[in-house]
């Protein structure tokens, strides 16, 4: 996975259809949520299966995982044929190192979720993680639901822009990202890349075409704004 740069990645795919649409609009990563606690999949692990095995450079599949395992991780990725991986799990230090001298070919993103006070919290992390790490991926934690993504809510930036700072790998901002806010989070908080779930979402809960261009369009502006 090379030119890891300005990357949009779309979340929650749920069918071959909506994953068509977002490729035809030039998104570059999917994101597929597989074997949540929840037990509610956005999308059988056969259907994921066929969607990646079609995808060509620079187009990705990416495993959105809480598994804590690194055998687990590694034989699930392994299973999906995905190069990339979101750990969103409270995976261990240990278990982190072991999966990184496991899988050196895989690209590990870790999460980092923001809540109303764990900014220390998170920049430590960052540091004792990094390492281990191709990137880290910021999202929002819901007090009320106790989810740490797909919430649809944004968090204090500052703690993102500080999050970029500090650490010494690429960092995607997901949380709360729509069309009409991804400008001016890219602007503050300045990742490498950027990801939307829910945000690009119609009333029918699919991904919505004019949602994706919109946040496509955004996004790159903003992008070669930064980068200028």
């Amino acid at each position: 996975m090379n030119n890891i740069t300005n990357i949009i990645q779309v979340a929650g795919i749920i069918d071959r259809e909506e994953a068509e649409l977002c490729l035809a609009e030039g998104i570059e990563w999917l994101g597929f949520p597989l074997r949540l606690p929840s037990g509610k999949d956005d999308i059988t692990e056969g259907d994921a299966i066929s969607i990646i095995k079609d995808l060509s450079e620079p187009q990705a599949g990416v495993l959105i995982s809480y598994m804590i395992d690194a055998d687990e991780v590694s034989g699930f990725c392994s299973e999906l044929g995905v190069k990339a991986v979101q750990l969103h799990g409270d995976i261990s230090v240990a278990e982190m190192k072991k999966l990184r001298a496991l899988r050196p070919d895989l690209y590990i993103l870790k999460s980092l979720v923001v809540k109303e006070d764990n900014a220390d919290e998170l920049l430590t992390l960052v540091d004792e993680v990094a390492e281990y790490v191709d990137m880290f991926i910021t999202d929002t934690f819901d007090p009320k639901t106790g989810a740490k993504g797909a919430t649809g809510l944004t968090h204090n930036w500052d703690v993102s822009a500080e999050l970029v700072r500090r650490s010494p790998k690429p960092l995607m901002m997901a949380g709360g990202l729509n069309p009409d806010n991804v400008a001016d989070a890219i602007r503050k908080v300045k990742p490498a890349a950027i990801d939307a779930h829910t945000g690009l979402e119609g009333a029918n809960g699919r991904k919505d075409r004019a949602k994706v261009q919109k946040f496509i369009s955004e996004a790159q502006k903003a992008f070669a704004e930064i980068n200028a």
